[in-house]
Order: structure tokens, then C-alpha cells, then sequence
């Protein structure tokens, strides 16, 4: 079955993630219409795919000819392509961490679920082949997380860019860490720095304790830290003793996981090395994942919980970086 679908918002993972594995899964997608605020990048877009180019998503949406709407950033649109879909019956394939308050958050997942449409949040770090191997050692070598440390560094926003960065990387570091701990955290404490005081922040530290109800510090801890700290010119410096993307202390051994495709971990018997090149990159893996859904007759959408949960705990964390106090998850 050939998915027909249509681009709106030309993130910054078009180059190096959608556009390579839109390309390699040509026999399961055809890119039918594209629209960005950007006139020019959706004109190259639809070159690269002989697409048609829409300035608004509410027509591209409403088109008969397509199935599915690939959301690939939310910096100009927020959520309301979401809605369209729904309003439309059109799939949702969601790329882009929506920053929204808890209740419409909330008020967006109702609405995906009142409408029936097959929906997918785009979280890369789940579906990883460095992930999937890292579950499997957990499973068999590793034994249950104790402590996980996550690290998510870049350069620094541009003066004219106020929406928060640190936010959308939280949301994403957030599911990673529930995915592999297997549970749902309790409670969090966050710190923060901001360069320019009522800016968004450029750092943002975040703990995430799994412990049970009423028993803090005694379950799995995760510390998330993400951070666009880095000035333009220093960017060679990104590289520089560059921390693992997440370091996991289990049971009986510890493991560091770059992602997308490397995984080095220890236990009694020594040092392992894997790097599983040989897997298809993680965004086939998630587009496929996406054609599944669609292809079901059993609607897949529990990914649209995970986003929902996500956001609410990124949103706990700010309140607790303003208030200096943990709050319950």
C-alpha cells in the first residue's frame, strides 16, 4: 500500500532524517503537496518530490488525494495542523514537539481520539537501534536502571528565536527515559540558567526521580540535562569530551548510548562494543512505524498518550525551575 502524504513544516531534521528516508521508502510514500511559511523551501521541497505547493495547511489537508499529514515542525503553525487533519480524517504523522499548557494538551489528544485518525508522535530516540539493543541487555545482561544520565547539548538560539528550545529537547529526553525505565516517574526537581533575564533558558537540569509514591529516592533516578549554550563561533567545541548521549547504571552493569547506532557497555566479563550500522536508519523505522499504523485495522495511536504524558512532565519541570521546588508528576 503507497501512503499518499502531505509535508507541513520543513523541520530542521528534513536534510539529514525525512527527506533521506522519503527518498528510500518511495514504494510505501509519494510526497503529493508540501507548505511552509517559507515560500522558497517548500518550492525545493516540491522539485525534490513533484509535489504541489499550498500556502496554507487547511487546503493541503482538505485534499482528497492525500492519507496522511506529515507535521515536521511547529514553529510557525503550533498545533493547528493537527486539527485540520482531524477535521479532515487525515493521519498524523507528528515530528514536532508541540509546547502547549497542560489543558491543551489535554484538549488535543481529545480531539485526535474523538476524530478515529491513525496518529504518531515522532520520538527518534524510542525506536533507535541503539535503544532497542539497549532494552534487550537490560532485559538479559544488564538488569533493572538504577541511575540514567542524559545529555543533550547545541549552540545557542539566535536573539530572534523565543521560542524554547530547551523545552522541545526535554519533551523528547523525557519519553526516552520513561521508555527505558519502563515506569513513570514520581516526582521532579529542576534548575535552570537563563542568559538574559525573561528569556527563555539557554540550560535546564531536570531529575527525574521513578521511585514509588511516598518512597523518594529509593526507584530508578534519571538527571536530564539539555542546553543551547554554545556560541556560533564555538562550535567546534560541541564535540569536545562530548558527554554519551545516556549513560545507565543497572544492576549488574553500566551502559553508554550514542545515538542512534552505538551502544558500549560493561559488566563482569569486560568491555562490549556494538555499533549496529547495519540496521536501517531510525527514520525509516519511524516512518514505517507510521505506515503500520495507517495499514491496521486496530487504530495505534498510544504514541499520542506518550506525547501527552511527555509534555505534562516538561511542563512540571518549568514550574519547578520558577519555583524552586520538586513537583509531583
Amino acid at each position: 500500500m503507497k501512503l499518499r502524504v502531505g509535508v507541513v513544516g520543513i523541520g530542521n531534521a528534513w536534510e539529514s532524517r525525512h527527506q533521506p528516508a522519503l527518498r528510500a521508502l518511495s514504494d510505501r510514500f509519494e510526497v503529493t503537496a508540501v507548505c511552509d511559511p517559507v515560500r522558497h523551501l517548500a518550492e525545493q521541497v516540491s522539485r525534490q518530490f513533484n509535489a504541489t505547493v499550498h500556502d496554507g495547511f487547511r487546503a493541503l489537508t482538505r485534499r482528497t488525494d492525500i492519507d496522511g499529514v506529515l507535521v515536521l515542525s511547529a514553529n510557525f503553525f503550533g498545533a493547528t495542523p493537527i486539527y485540520a487533519a482531524c477535521d479532515a480524517g487525515k493521519a498524523v504523522y507528528c515530528a514536532a514537539a508541540i509546547e502547549m499548557e497542560d489543558e491543551q494538551a489535554a484538549s488535543l489528544r481529545q480531539r485526535v481520539e474523538e476524530s478515529g485518525i491513525a496518529f504518531m508522535a515522532e520520538f527518534p530516540f524510542r525506536l533507535s537501534p541503539a535503544t532497542l539493543r539497549l532494552k534487550e541487555l537490560i532485559a538479559t545482561k544488564l538488569g533493572e536502571p538504577r541511575l540514567l544520565f542524559c545529555n543533550r547539548r547545541r549552540t545557542m538560539a539566535p536573539a530572534s528565536e523565543k521560542r524554547d528550545r530547551c523545552g522541545r529537547d526535554l519533551v523528547e529526553l523525557v519519553d526516552w527515559c520513561r521508555y527505558v525505565v519502563g515506569t513513570e516517574p514520581t516526582s521532579l526537581l529542576a534548575s535552570g540558567h537563563q542568559n538574559t533575564p525573561g528569556f527563555q533558558q539557554d540550560y535546564l537540569s531536570v531529575s527525574l526521580d521513578f521511585s514509588p509514591e511516598g518512597q523518594t529516592g529509593s526507584g530508578p533516578l534519571a538527571n536530564i540535562s539539555c542546553g543551547h549554550y554554545v556560541q556560533e563561533g564555538l562550535q567546534e567545541s560541541l564535540s569536545y569530551r562530548r558527554p554519551a548521549d545516556l549513560k545507565i547504571v543497572c544492576e549488574r552493569g553500566i551502559a553508554f548510548v550514542d545515538f542512534p547506532n552505538t551502544v558500549a557497555w560493561f559488566d563482569e566479563a569486560g568491555q562490549h562494543l556494538e555499533t549496529l550500522d547495519h540496521e536501517r536508519p531510525v527514520g525509516e523505522l519511524l516512518l514505517l512505524h507510521f505506515h503500520r499504523a495507517i495499514e491496521s485495522l486496530v487504530l495505534k495511536s498510544s504514541s499520542l498518550a506518550d506525547a501527552h504524558r511527555a509534555i505534562l512532565i516538561a511542563n512540571h519541570a518549568k514550574l519547578s525551575y520558577q519555583t524552586g521546588q520538586r513537583v509531583a508528576c
